[in-house]
C-alpha cells in the first residue's frame, strides 16, 4: 500500500482515525446478495505532516463506488432549498446572463441545475454515476457521464468551451486524484471565471467529533489552510470563503485564476486562516488525540443502547446514509439493537445496510412498529427529520442522536 500524501507526496506517518474494518458504506445489499458475504476494508485515516491534508487509504475504486449510486440529493427538501438559494445568489453575484456557461461537477440527480434551467441560463453537469445521470436527464438536465479530471477537462474545452462558473457541492472529498481534479478546473475555467466548491470543514469534524463522516467514499478531509495550498499549486487563488451550516459545518470557497487582478482576496479568507491556525490546524499534535475521543463516543453509545434494549424498549434507526453506516459498523450496532432502519429513498427500501444487514424500510413502517426510540443517524438533517417524525410523539416516542454526544429528546 502506497501511503504517500495524494497532494504533496510526503510519506504519511501520523494516524488521525482508525475505524477498523468496514464495508463500503454505499454498497447496499439485496436479500439474495446478503447471503453471499461482503468485503470489509480498513477504514484508516492519516494526516500529512507537511500539508496537513487528512486522507484515507483507497481500497475501493471510484468506478466501483459510483457504479450504482443510491444517494439522490433531491430527497432532502432542505438541500433543495439550499441549492435554489445558491443559484439565486451566484447568478446575481457573478451577473450571469444568456451568454454565460455554467458547469456543475457531480451534478447528481439535477437537484441544483434545474434552478439554472428555470432562469434560462446555459449549463451542463458532469456526473460519474450513470443511473443518477439518467435521473437528471429525465428532468431536462444536460449531463456528461464521466469522472472529472485534467484529461476530461481538455475534452470539455474542445467540445463545449470554457466555463464562466464551475461549481461542485460535496465532491472535493470524493476525489482520489486531487491534483488532476483541481488542474481540470483550472483548464476549464474562463480567464474571468469563478469556481465555487462546498465541502465539510475539517475544523468542525475535529471539534464536533464527526468521525462518521469518514468512509471509503471520502478520500480527503479539508481545512481552508490546505485547500488554499492545493489550489495555489494549480494556479488558482481562493479569493473568498463563507461558512455554511450544511453537513455539520461546511465551507463554500470562491476561486479564480491566480492572475485575475480584478478579484482581490477577501478578509474573510485571512480571518479564517488565522482561526484555523489558532486552533492548531497546522500543528500535527492537534490530530493525535482524535482517536481517543471517538472511542469514548462508541463506549457511551453501546452502554446507553444496551440499557434500553435490556429494559425492553423498541428501537429503530432513521436515515440509511453513508455516515450512519460508518457509525453502526464502527460501534458494532446491528439488528440486536435496531429492528429496522427507515429511509425515504425508494431505491434503498427493500435492501439491507452493508455490514450490519439491518433491513431498510419506508416511513409507513414506523406507525406499525410504534418504537419507543428512533436513532437519527444523519444528524446533519436533524431539524428536517425531527419535523418529519413529529407524529411519533403521540405515543411518547423519543429521538436519539449520538454525535458529538448522546442527546435524547
Amino acid at each position: 500500500m502506497n501511503r504517500k500524501c495524494r497532494f504533496c507526496g510526503k510519506e504519511l506517518e501520523t494516524d488521525f482515525a482508525d475505524l477498523g474494518l468496514s464495508p463500503v458504506s454505499t454498497e447496499y445489499l439485496s436479500v439474495e446478495n446478503s447471503l453471499k458475504g461482503e468485503m470489509f476494508y480498513p477504514l484508516h485515516v492519516r494526516v500529512c505532516s507537511e500539508c496537513f491534508l487528512v486522507q484515507a487509504d483507497v481500497y475501493s475504486s471510484p468506478e466501483k463506488i459510483f457504479n450504482d449510486y443510491k444517494y439522490l440529493s433531491s430527497n432532502s427538501q432542505a438541500w433543495l432549498k439550499h441549492a435554489e438559494m445558491y443559484v439565486d445568489m451566484i447568478a446575481e453575484k457573478l451577473e450571469l446572463n444568456e451568454n454565460s456557461l455554467i458547469t456543475e461537477i457531480a451534478c447528481n440527480d439535477g437537484y441544483l441545475l434545474q434552478y439554472f434551467n428555470k432562469r434560462g441560463l446555459k449549463n451542463y453537469g458532469v456526473e460519474p454515476a450513470e443511473n443518477v445521470a439518467d435521473i437528471a436527464r429525465e428532468k431536462g438536465i444536460d449531463v456528461e457521464c464521466e469522472f472529472f479530471g485534467a484529461d476530461f477537462a481538455k475534452e470539455l474545452v474542445q467540445k463545449r468551451g470554457k466555463s464562466d462558473l464551475i461549481l461542485g457541492n460535496n465532491v472535493l472529498a470524493h476525489v482520489p486524484d486531487i491534483n488532476s481534479f483541481v488542474e481540470g478546473m483550472q483548464i476549464l475555467l474562463k480567464k474571468s471565471g469563478t469556481v465555487t466548491m462546498e465541502f465539510p470543514h475539517l475544523l468542525n469534524l475535529i471539534k464536533q467529533m464527526q468521525f462518521d463522516t469518514i468512509y471509503h467514499e471520502h478520500f480527503s478531509y479539508f481545512s481552508l489552510y490546505t485547500v488554499i495550498n492545493i489550489f495555489k499549486s494549480h494556479n488558482l487563488k481562493i479569493y473568498d470563503v463563507e461558512k455554511l451550516n450544511t453537513h455539520g459545518g461546511s465551507l463554500r470557497i470562491y476561486a479564480a485564476h491566480s492572475d485575475n487582478s480584478e478579484l482581490s482576496i477577501s478578509s474573510r479568507v485571512t480571518d479564517l486562516i488565522e482561526e484555523e491556525k489558532a486552533f492548531g490546524i497546522s500543528d500535527i499534535k492537534t490530530y493525535e488525540g482524535f482517536q481517543r475521543k471517538i472511542r469514548a463516543i462508541k463506549y457511551n453509545t453501546l452502554k446507553t443502547l444496551s440499557e434500553l434494549v435490556l429494559d425492553g424498549k423498541k428501537i429503530i434507526a432513521y436515515g440509511a446514509a453513508a455516515k450512519g453506516n460508518t457509525f453502526l459498523n464502527y460501534c458494532g450496532l446491528g439488528k440486536e439493537f435496531f429492528e429496522c432502519i427507515v429511509d425515504v429513498t425508494p431505491e434503498k427500501q427493500g435492501l439491507k445496510l452493508p455490514g450490519t444487514l439491518i433491513d431498510i424500510v419506508g416511513e409507513e413502517v414506523i406507525e406499525k412498529i410504534r418504537p419507543d426510540y428512533i436513532a437519527v443517524l444523519p444528524w446533519n438533517w436533524k431539524d428536517e427529520i425531527t419535523k418529519r417524525l413529529e407524529f411519533t410523539r403521540k405515543w411518547g416516542c423519543k429521538l436519539i442522536t449520538f454525535i458529538p454526544e448522546i442527546n435524547i429528546f
